[in-house]
């Protein structure tokens, strides 16, 4: 191939080499295949097209200082895919397939796993598709596993920067006791209209309130979103949030660091009284707020008034992203080193 301009990558699929299969049929999983065909051939009545019946996983591989290739918590992924299968009455992917189908994916298209010091990363794409042909509302009987993988850049092309986010009461992200806690296609197909508003006024995501009172902060776009208020690391906790990996690593950095966690309902007016934000997940690791903008009220919360990233928001940053690039010592045993 001829060579990435891997500093300027956009956050966009790329073809890669091969991509990992394993189909459920006839009450069990079968072996795990690669092949180098990027299309799936699915029946038209299958469950996934007609009736949501599809769940995926978002997790990164990154070339470290000592140059191994780290995948960064993939039990963690291994464990959430499963609860979202639970949760839409899928065949959960057992562990030892999820962890075997990543691997070989990354192993596979080692080339397109950008080298250390370029800031990008190889994403890797799970997911599970119901494969049976019904027209009677029901769980399929067969499912696709496959993982696919491809080099990005960062998220944000602000990069670690503060932008501007924005409520609006218009939508919902999902129902109060939906499928807010599970990673389904249909909450990321909910948020395309709010998000693209969001983009046309100028900011980079919504900051939703839970969707039963909007009284409480929720997701902020595909993120989860935390806050540092007088020293303390504060995140919203809610039954329609997704547990984000990255939030969840971070909290455990914080505590590192000896700040106090907070996993709770967070009053908007609580907006107020914050010191930094961020929004944090796998893409972006954490994209640091500016200002937030109640677009309904019009009152507008200055969480950065120098335009700079938080000094605590940074230091987590910087220390999360240490430990994907084997810069800083894997304490807690994050990383899955590929041999």
């Amino acid at each position: 191939m001829k060579e990435l301009d891997w500093a300027n990558l956009a956050f966009g699929y790329l073809p890669t080499d091969y991509n990992v299969r394993c189909y459920f049929r006839d009450g069990k999983w079968g072996p795990v295949e690669a092949t180098t065909s990027d299309t799936i051939n699915i029946h038209m009545a299958a469950t996934s097209l007609h009736y949501g019946q599809e769940i995926f996983e978002g997790l990164k591989a990154f070339r470290g200082k000592d140059g191994k290739i780290r995948i960064f918590r993939l039990d963690e992924n291994a464990h959430r895919i499963q609860e979202s299968a639970k949760g839409i009455l899928m065949e959960p992917v057992p562990e030892e397939i999820f962890r075997e189908a990543v691997i070989k994916a990354v192993k596979m298209n080692e080339r397109f796993v950008p080298p250390y010091g370029s800031g990008a990363s190889l994403y890797i794409r799970p997911l599970e598709l119901g494969m049976s042909a019904q027209v009677g509302v029901k769980p399929s009987t067969e499912y696709l596993f496959m993982v696919l993988v491809t080099p990005v850049g960062p998220y944000f092309k602000e990069g670690f920067r503060p932008t501007n986010i924005c409520i609006m009461r218009d939508y919902d992200r999902v129902a109060p006791k939906g499928t807010g806690r599970w990673k389904v296609g249909g909450n990321y197909a909910a948020s395309l209209m709010a998000g693209e508003h969001a983009h046309d006024l100028g900011y980079s995501a919504v900051l939703y309130l839970d969707p039963r009172e909007k009284k409480y902060l929720d997701e902020c776009g595909p993120a989860n979103f935390f806050a540092i208020k007088d020293g303390k690391y504060i995140t919203p906790a809610s039954e329609s949030i997704l547990p984000s990996i990255t939030n969840k690593s971070l909290q455990q950095i914080a505590r590192d660091m000896g700040i106090e966690v907070e996993s709770r309902h967070i009053p908007l007016e609580e907006l107020s009284e914050i010191q930094e934000a961020a929004a944090c997940g796998t893409a972006a690791v954490a994209s640091p707020v500016a200002e937030i903008h109640d677009l309904d009220t019009g009152k507008k919360y200055v969480v950065s008034p120098d335009g700079e990233p938080g000094p605590i928001t940074t230091e987590l940053y910087n220390r999360l992203r240490a430990i994907q690039l084997g810069e800083a010592d894997d304490i807690h045993g994050w990383n899955t080193i590929v041999e």
